[in-house]
């Protein structure tokens, strides 16, 4: 006797412990589409999990916007190691 599996997707995922209002959410965003809430699920789970398209400088410029950059001298910068490794005193 030979099986054969389907082709195309065959992976089965169950997550317990949602929020009913979660569940309705979306059920009635997957109606608003046409879907079944299930291939609503699998269309975010695609978005979501689906490879990054977001470039190196496109992931350094979203950093730096959340972290605006401090503008030091290096003088300063300098001067500070120095008077730390020798415990604040000045020459």
């Amino acid at each position: 006797m030979v099986i054969s599996l389907p082709e195309g997707p065959v992976g089965q995922l169950i997550v317990r412990g949602l929020d009913d209002r979660l569940i309705q959410t979306l059920k009635q965003r997957a109606a608003r589409t046409g879907r079944s809430a299930e291939a609503k699920h699998r269309i975010i789970l695609e978005q979501a999990l689906g490879p990054e398209t977001e470039s190196f400088a496109e992931s350094a410029a979203r950093l730096r916007a959340r972290t605006p950059l401090q503008k030091t001298d290096s003088v300063d910068l300098i001067r500070e190691d120095r008077d730390r490794d020798h415990g604040g005193a000045k020459r």
